[in-house]
């Protein structure tokens, strides 16, 4: 049978970050007594500061003090750590960072936040947590230890099923949320969300929690748990600090899997055209795009999907000649998009051909990448091109790769106004709430 003991470390962070790490060496100690080979630590194990001027102030880099005695303490007991929020300086803000350090010391993987928590209730609660940290930009594939291949997530990002069935679908056995979860919301859907998220990716789920009062304005509500791909809570962690333990048992995980196979029953083919609807014509025209080395004003673009904006372009090949271009900035190749980011940029291509073609009353499309400067690419951005075809709009049909290849070379290049742009731009937003 294969199996694993693991424990989890419930605490109560403040802004002394010394007698932090005095407790998670104490219970981490008490853990390894107990034979764990892994401890799971809550969000924000290093400190809770009392305000944003504070925490940015005690924010350390990954190389600092602090990562550097956690490593030290996983090699001196031979365990493994999941630390789960780390406060890592990035710029003049911060990451939370979770950062898992293998049972030699070393860190084997990390992952920043991607969904922040921003609540602001007037007159009752005020947290948002994007004044000081900016949000990570992917999942993470799973990383393998001796419980198994772990996916990091933390605390908010719970809510979000999308993000575990991912992390699920690239192989996971283990799902983690290290949290800080307020008294409010930990009551009303704390254990709701955590089994909902172990039933529905059939993978463990351990969350570590803080728990009790961090300082006068911060309270978190505990109770970390251990949940089994059943959804059976196997350890809950009551009122105090302390750690819970349980066995990983990926025989039975798999046993749970194979009786009730529903990634087999996944219909993946449709949800994606399900996500489509979610593709916004609303613009914030005042926004500039990033694209490679230059900029695109937002009156020029379209429409916009989670991660891709559409275009019109400067100096169009054919009529309507649309760019696709994804909005994580200094992606200059396919191979450099992650799995999220291709799936959504080709739904917004389809969607593009689909209205450009409407729009200029035609039944065909090519579409182009032109993939790495040998390529032909210009911009060092990836973008897909959509030219909508007429009918002898070419003396010879592939001739169009030609005039793609130098429409925008030379000295001699007449560039289309910004005016122009934003007109036949505002036409096609135009086109595209018809079409919804």
């Amino acid at each position: 049978m294969s199996s694993s003991l693991v424990a989890v470390l419930q605490m109560t962070s403040t802004n002394d970050k010394g007698q932090n790490f005095e407790t998670c060496r104490r219970l981490i100690e008490q853990a390894q007594a107990r034979g764990a080979i892994m401890v799971f630590l809550p969000e924000a194990f290093d400190f809770l500061g009392l305000n944003g001027t504070e925490t940015q102030a005690l924010a350390e880099p990954l190389s600092g003090p602090t990562i550097s005695n956690y490593q030290a303490l996983a090699a001196k007991h031979k365990m493994g750590l999941s630390l789960g929020g780390f406060h890592r300086v990035h710029g003049d803000k911060m990451l939370n960072t979770h950062v898992l350090i293998d049972d030699q010391g070393q860190i084997s993987g990390t992952y920043a936040k991607t969904h922040l928590f921003d609540v602001e209730i007037p007159g009752q609660v005020r947290l948002k947590e994007s004044d000081y940290v900016i949000p990570g930009d992917q999942i993470c594939d799973p990383i393998s230890t001796p419980a198994g291949k772990i996916g990091l997530g933390i605390c908010y990002d719970l809510r979000f099923p999308e993000i575990s069935l991912g992390l699920a679908r690239k192989g996971a056995d283990i799902l983690t949320f290290p949290a800080t979860f307020t008294v409010p919301t930990g009551m009303a859907h704390w254990e709701t969300l955590l089994r909902a998220r172990a039933i529905e990716t059939q993978c463990y789920v351990i969350a570590a929690a803080q728990i009790g009062q961090h300082n006068p304005k911060r309270a978190s509500y505990g109770h970390s748990m251990i949940i089994d791909p059943w959804g059976t809570v196997l350890a809950h962690c009551g009122q105090g600090e302390g750690i819970i333990c349980a066995e990983i048992n990926l025989d039975y995980l798999a046993s749970v899997r194979k009786n009730m196979p529903v990634a087999q029953h996944r219909r993946s083919d449709l949800y994606g055209l399900a996500m489509i609807d979610d593709i916004s014509g609303t613009v914030d025209q005042d926004e500039v795009r990033n694209f490679g080395q230059v900029q695109i004003s937002g009156r020029c673009v379209v429409f916009e999907t989670r991660t891709a904006f559409v275009a019109v372009n400067k100096k169009p090949v054919v009529p309507g000649h649309l760019l696709v271009i994804p909005k994580r900035h200094n992606v200059p190749r396919l191979c450099d998009l992650t799995t999220d980011e291709v799936s959504d940029l080709f739904l917004a291509v389809q969607k593009a051909e689909m209205l450009a073609e409407k729009h200029f009353e035609c039944n065909a499309s090519t579409v182009n990448i032109q993939d790495g400067e040998e390529a032909g690419q210009s911009i060092f951005q990836l973008h897909v091109h959509v030219l909508p075809r007429q009918a002898g709009d070419f003396k010879r049909n592939d001739d169009i790769y030609n005039e793609l290849e130098t429409h925008d070379k030379g000295d001699d290049v007449k560039w289309r106004s910004e005016e122009e742009m934003a007109k036949e731009a505002e036409e096609l937003r135009r086109t595209f709430w018809a079409m919804k």
